[in-house]
């Protein structure tokens, strides 16, 4: 014959039942966490079809506007024209570009007076500048574009706002 269990040791069971359940959650989050952090994956991404590049995603327009309407269809996707911090970033762009196309860039001069500001506000560095040699050359040519020379390869020139050209915009990576 076998004793009947009591109402209380069932519930005893029960309860530590529960509590080794929920430690052993506990402990496997805590060791997810743990994992995530020590790991520092970067969990970030682009848009398709951006391409992804240090903290940034990049966007090569294939139709041809004026630098205004280049500005704000970036604007649109959450993007500004690109802003050119450092050669490495300009190495990048010019991997991604065809030679025989013009971009804007968000570099520009209302005024016409050689007072360049980019489009995000980041100051204006002249020692971080790709210019073709002789350019910028024309006080009315108040937007910047990237084109390939064959005698100098890439690099920035001054051109007339207006005229169309394909644009780069860039945004910074979504992270998750």
């Amino acid at each position: 014959m076998v004793p009947e269990e009591k109402p209380q040791d069932r519930e005893k069971g029960l309860w530590w039942f529960q509590l080794k359940v929920w430690s052993m959650a506990v402990v496997s989050i805590l060791l997810l966490s743990v994992c995530f952090t020590v790991s520092s994956v970067d969990w970030s991404c682009c848009p398709t079809p951006w391409t992804s590049f240090q903290s940034s995603c990049y966007f090569i327009s294939t139709g041809m506007q004026s630098w205004t309407k280049s500005q704000k269809n970036c604007s649109v996707m959450g993007a500004d024209l690109v802003v050119i911090n450092t050669r490495e970033e300009q190495d990048f762009i010019i991997q991604n570009l065809k030679r025989n196309s013009s971009y804007f860039l968000g570099l520009s001069d209302p005024g016409g007076r050689r007072h360049w500001q980019w489009v995000d506000q980041t100051p204006y560095n002249e020692n971080v500048t790709f210019w073709h040699s002789g350019e910028p050359n024309n006080l009315d040519e108040r937007c910047a574009i990237i084109n390939f020379r064959s005698s100098e390869e890439w690099g920035w020139n001054d051109i007339h706002c207006h005229v169309p050209q394909k644009s780069i915009c860039k945004m910074k990576k979504i992270y998750i």
